[in-house]
């Protein structure tokens, strides 16, 4: 039934942009005709785009809780090997990188959860990890459900476990065996802890009844289950029980997470160490994002794809914002396609360890290359605002 509703409504806005017969660019389109632009948008935006990168990072995040559970298990034999921390670390990674390819839609579940910080909270407070690792080596009671520093969860708690830098800190390298049995107690809890809470992120956009019954049984028993289905209701804007009024409505959200996330990168991710590096009092040289795995730059470029994908569709047929503010805009839709591909590779020109090159030319380009985008994406917020 949602496909023919699809169906319908492209046909329906065939049928008006030949009766309307605008000249692309000249004037904004008649209301329904841009409701059901966006309507064909939004649909393609949470069914390849939204639900397929959380699938992903969910699926990830439950192979790295299950190569955690491996490395405990191989440390109680006493046949522990650098190879299966290898192993968990490229889960990490996978996990990771689906992670920053969603951070242009953090809205909805990741915020209403409190997800976001529960499973990203950066930079790593080394000294409270390794006070942490020391109180529970010392046989001091510690749980989730009574771990109020976020710091201390997620990617960055998992990540601090799995990798080490090198003496001159150039090389990541898989961590050292020497765990303690209390240190992978810990390990195997946050890894569990961040798989539910990626899983959650899933079954949010996709409901219940979209992820598989393995996932379903988890979140049950953790007490985890979405109160509501995000995509359904971003999908079904304007119909009772929709958190959106209008498709409008909901891709300015989308469009907000944009420029959201565009600046984080710009200002904070890399703007804040850049700063402290040059003295800024504003800036702090050890903010630095994944610094342990050298993740840094891979972070920062996975964030633009999210903001591509978002904007532009994951695959090439699909219908996306990008198409109406092409069809109303086609200078400022050309302008924001050619500064997403620049940010990208500008930000990849700044080399690993990022904490190493704050100073070069390459990380000041990098951030204002990517203000640049955030303007622009602010353009594209303006020009759907338009009614």
């Amino acid at each position: 039934m949602k496909k023919f509703k699809t169906l319908l409504s492209v046909a329906l806005l065939s049928l008006v942009v030949v009766g309307c017969n605008t000249p692309s660019g000249e004037e904004p389109l008649p209301v329904n005709e841009k409701e059901l632009a966006l309507e064909s948008a939004i649909i393609p935006y949470i069914d390849n785009t939204v639900v397929p990168t959380y699938r992903g990072m969910a699926d990830n995040a439950l192979l790295l809780a299950e190569a955690c559970a491996e490395i405990q298990s191989a440390h109680a034999d006493g046949t522990l090997s650098e190879a299966l921390i290898i192993e968990a670390g490229e889960y990490w990674k996978e996990s990771r990188r689906y992670w920053e390819e969603s951070e242009a839609f953090l809205y909805g579940a990741a915020a209403d959860y409190n997800i976001d910080p529960h499973i990203d909270s950066w930079p790593l407070d080394k000294n409270a990890m390794d006070d942490l690792l020391a109180d529970i080596n010392a046989g001091k009671e510690w749980s989730i459900d009574n771990n109020i520093n976020y710091g201390l969860l997620g990617f960055h708690a998992v990540e601090y476990m799995l990798f080490e830098l090198s003496a001159d800190g150039t090389e990541s390298l898989p961590h050292n065996t020497n765990y303690t049995a209390a240190e992978l107690i810990y390990l195997v809890a946050v890894a569990d802890d961040l798989a539910a809470q990626c899983v959650r992120l899933e079954a949010s956009w996709a409901g219940m009844d979209g992820v598989s019954a393995t996932k379903r049984e988890l979140l049950e028993e953790a007490e985890l289950e979405p109160s509501i289905n995000y995509g359904e209701s971003m999908k079904t804007a304007g119909q009772g029980g929709s958190l959106y009024k209008t498709y409008q409505e909901a891709a300015e959200e989308l469009v907000d997470g944009c420029v959201t996330i565009a600046d984080e990168v710009a200002n904070t991710k890399m703007g804040t160490p850049v700063k402290g590096a040059q003295g800024d009092a504003e800036g702090d040289r050890n903010y630095i994002e994944s610094p342990y795995s050298l993740n840094s730059i891979v972070d920062f470029q996975g964030n633009i794809i999210s903001i591509k994908n978002a904007y532009s569709g994951s695959n090439p047929t699909d219908a996306s914002v990008a198409d109406y503010i092409k069809s109303v805009n086609a200078e400022l839709d050309s302008r924001v396609m050619t500064l997403i591909d620049e940010s990208f590779d500008y930000i990849g020109r700044i080399p690993e360890p990022f904490a190493q090159h704050l100073s070069d030319k390459e990380a000041t380009d990098a951030i204002d290359k990517v203000n640049e985008l955030v303007a622009a994406l602010e353009e594209v917020y303006a020009e759907l605002s338009k009614h």
